[in-house]
């Protein structure tokens, strides 16, 4: 039986802090730092050996020192054995990477090269250039005439420039060079971290949802994702014949018992479920959790437990359960479920988040997706379910909204997979955040839990009982809310609101809640206003949302997303990131330089999806 009412705190004396680790398939992915040098001999490549060597060794050192692998294992970079002054060097460079397992390349030069002969022509990896802004020799030169080369050959790069002439004896990175190559290779890492991985789809279509219709040629082309799927009743085979883990399940049962309180029952009577049934559903909601970890990833005890095949998974980088209708009309629900994955611990302890998307809205889980390879965080999964205009507030409640909601909020709310780190009991320099795993302290879990109960579900939707996540996120968490939509006849588009997590009085927080449904998690955000096109105001961001559901992510990461998704060639359809924090490939400038919206439609048409043909 759960803990029931009363005063309550989480349980976390015994919480382990896991170390990172990998645990999909494949090896993680490596930067290779290609040197670019002049290859005349005879006192010209001489006289830059050393400075381009270096440029290399401190770019690399640079991203190592500051990128980790979304699951916080150490960002590994490989530099090319020597300076690439022709073909031949490019070649031996290519060779090497191809080894190490190098996704992402970064070329450096302080001089004129010799522009074709020296790029990297791998079509499927993504590329910058950083051209030194010296006057002793024509970094920069080469920059614009491999930049060129890259554009004609249909290879788009990214260029590196400061804005800053330097000293050829300087060796330390402007701050601007440093912002972009950051920006890079997180996107570049993120782009070749999927590359070869699987979405499982746990069920199929859930209530005619669009985005749980899964695309496999999306999936494929532009993200170079397989897709694999399940049927739900799989969930039963292995509750039934006990595929599981059953040390495992009673640890975690008892975890469970001890940190998750569950909340107040508001079905009516006559339709609310027994505490016998209810007792059933936890042992229900626990195996499930365990089981769909193991689809999407395996467990190796299963294998020592006789169950070899079931031991391997499916390799998912993400997943998404149906639920709704079929499972859930007679099954207890997957909101504990997949609240639990998409969280940054369990009974296990602290370890890296999954993705994992409720009603298998594909389209919603690969925006998690993005935003947990480009911050290391766990994701928000919401329906964006109401836009509260400050005249409507005021007629509900009697008050004024204020402060960063004076303009209106959105209501994010759903009964599914809101991560329990959405919460904003965690801390970063004493205001609420969302930290990387590897930086969440078993306190900070341990406020996670105790903002939080597990309320009976919802009868009327959720017929075969289960448990709702129920909390309200702390206002004053810098977010950006996406969300990937497919047009027929265009393709993929991503869409980025950046603003904040807003924290209205009890009172009036209470009021509206009960509007909607009082049982599930609540996040009010309030996105940025530009005043123009569909940031004129709130109700033109919540007008111009092209679906149901958003994903959001801790941060104002939204330059971010705009890199990495023209690595892919997925045009952004809205967004509101400043001019400066926008980052793409120089061959985009060709599409046009004063409708950068245009230009980015114009150019993903262009070159075509990253692994598909146009």
């Amino acid at each position: 039986m759960m803990l029931r009412g009363g005063s309550f705190m989480a349980n976390i004396k015994d919480m382990k802090v896991n170390a990172p680790c990998n645990r999909l398939h494949g090896s993680l992915p490596k930067i290779g730092i290609r040197p670019i040098i002049d290859g005349r001999r005879r006192g010209v490549r001489e006289l830059l050996e050393d400075q381009t060597m270096n440029m290399a060794k401190s770019a690399a050192k640079f991203l190592e020192e500051n990128l980790r692998h979304p699951n916080g294992m150490p960002v590994e970079c490989v530099i090319a054995d020597t300076c690439i002054g022709g073909v031949a060097e490019a070649a031996e460079a290519a060779e090497k990477f191809a080894r190490e397992g190098v996704g992402v390349s970064i070329s450096v030069t302080p001089c004129w090269c010799y522009g074709t002969e020296t790029l990297d022509m791998d079509p499927y990896i993504p590329k910058a250039i950083w051209g030194f802004n010296g006057t002793e020799r024509p970094g920069a030169v080469y920059l614009a005439a491999a930049l060129a080369g890259h554009s004609q050959k249909g290879l788009p790069a990214f260029g590196i420039y400061g804005r800053d002439v330097k000293d050829a004896s300087d060796t330390e990175i402007p701050e601007d060079v440093k912002a972009k190559l950051l920006k890079f290779a997180k996107a570049g890492l993120a782009v070749a971290y999927m590359r070869g991985k699987s979405y499982l789809s746990m069920g199929s279509v859930a209530m005619g949802i669009a985005g749980s219709t899964v695309n496999p040629d999306f999936f494929l082309k532009y993200l170079g994702i397989r897709n694999e799927s399940i049927d739900m009743s799989e969930f039963v085979r292995r509750m039934e014949e006990e595929i599981y883990d059953k040390e495992e399940y009673e640890k975690a049962f008892r975890w469970v018992k001890e940190n998750c309180k569950e909340g107040i029952d508001n079905n009516p009577s006559e339709i609310r479920l027994s505490r016998e049934k209810k007792d059933k559903d936890w042992e229900t909601v626990v195996k499930m959790t365990m089981i769909a970890r193991d689809l999407m990833i395996g467990n190796p005890r299963l294998a020592e437990l006789g169950f070899g095949e079931e031991a391997l998974g499916h390799n998912a980088i993400a997943a998404g359960f149906q639920g709704q209708r079929q499972w859930t009309d007679h099954f207890p629900n997957g909101d504990f479920m997949e609240t639990m994955l998409n969280t940054s611990f369990d009974w296990n302890g602290i370890r890296e988040p999954f993705v994992v998307a409720t009603e298998n809205d594909s389209l919603n889980g690969v925006a998690m997706l993005f935003g947990h390879l480009l911050s290391g965080t766990a994701q928000i999964f919401s329906d964006v379910r109401t836009y509260w205009s400050p005249e409507a507030v005021k007629r509900v409640t009697g008050k004024e909204l204020t402060g960063l909601a004076k303009n209106g909020i959105l209501h994010l709310i759903n009964s599914g997979s809101t991560t329990l780190d959405g919460t904003g009991r965690q801390e970063r320099n004493g205001q609420p955040a969302m930290k990387p795993f590897w930086e969440v302290t078993p306190i900070e879990a341990d406020k996670c839990l105790a903002a939080t109960s597990w309320r009976p579900a919802a009868a009327g939707y959720f017929r075969g009982g289960g448990f709702s996540s129920n909390f309200l996120t702390r206002g004053g968490m810098p977010v950006t809310m996406s969300r990937v939509n497919i047009i027929d006849g265009l393709g993929p588009v991503l869409q980025i609101a950046e603003g904040y997590t807003v924290d209205l009085p009890q009172d009036v927080n209470e009021i509206l809640d009960k509007r909607t449904d009082p049982t599930w998690p609540t996040t009010w955000f309030a996105p940025i206003l530009t005043g123009k096109g569909a940031f004129k105001d709130v109700y033109s961001v919540m007008n111009n949302w092209g679906a149901n559901h958003g994903a959001t992510s801790y941060g104002h990461i939204g330059g971010d997303l705009i890199t990495l998704a023209s690595m892919l060639r997925i045009p952004v359809a809205m967004h509101n990131v400043p001019e400066e924090r926008i980052f793409r490939p120089s061959s985009w400038g060709a599409f046009g330089t004063s409708d950068l919206e245009g230009a980015d439609y114009r150019a993903c048409a262009n070159f075509g999806p990253l692994y598909g043909k146009k």
